[in-house]
């Protein structure tokens, strides 16, 4: 039987991290090892207790929730952030997503459907609520424009194919036998031809345009 997915739990409210615990401690294949209130004790704990996915709320006081993603990110830790909140304006949701964030759910998420969403981003994809890939996939689409595709690589597009898929740069590197140096030269490459922002647009551009494996 696979090792349990390491959870830690990151909400300025105690019933709710009581909650998201109760119904989580329940998942055989799911462990929650450990919680905090804030966004910098959320950074903290994830750099001591190294959990898979992280549940992220959005506001909260101090260092909030997106704060807490970019450090994570500069920070280079593995686990994976799913942002659970109870606010659903876009402002919120796109800054979140551009931050790192590898999936968007609200706090109203029936409970299989969370543990399936906690599932989901720790084998790599990315998730997100209908209506958030629309938005990122219009913005994508009237920045990038149509045909840019073409001017990639052949191994330009096999890179972003597994960008598509949720692959980190170490696993790029280890599916197309290059070095991690390399891969990150592709993606800084991929990014600047298709004038994209980040990682979660170029996903988004390879779905919508054809270039996933």
């Amino acid at each position: 039987m696979a090792d349990p997915i390491k959870v830690l739990i990151v909400d300025d409210h105690q019933v709710v991290r009581r909650g998201l615990r109760t119904f989580l401690e329940v998942q055989d294949d799911i462990e929650v090892v450990g919680e905090a209130a804030d966004g910098a004790e959320g950074v903290a704990r994830t750099e001591e207790l190294k959990p898979d996915v992280v549940l992220m709320d959005v506001k909260m006081p101090g260092m909030d929730g997106i704060d807490a993603l970019r450090r994570l990110r500069e920070l280079d830790l593995s686990a994976r952030v799913l942002i659970v909140t109870s606010f659903t304006e876009q402002r919120t949701v796109i800054p979140a997503l551009r931050a790192g964030a590898a999936g968007y759910v609200y706090k109203d998420v029936d409970p299989d459907a969370l543990a399936g969403a906690i599932r989901s981003v720790h084998a790599g994809h990315i998730l997100l609520q209908p209506e958030v890939a629309g938005v990122l996939l219009s913005q994508e689409e009237s920045n990038s424009g149509q045909g840019r595709g073409g001017s990639l690589t052949e191994r330009e597009r096999e890179v972003l194919g597994l960008i598509a898929d949720g692959r980190s740069n170490r696993e790029i590197a280890r599916a197309l036998v290059l070095s991690e140096k390399t891969v990150k030269t592709h993606v800084s490459n991929i990014l600047m031809k298709l004038d994209l922002a980040d990682r979660t647009q170029a996903a988004l551009f390879a779905v919508r345009h054809g270039l996933t494996r």
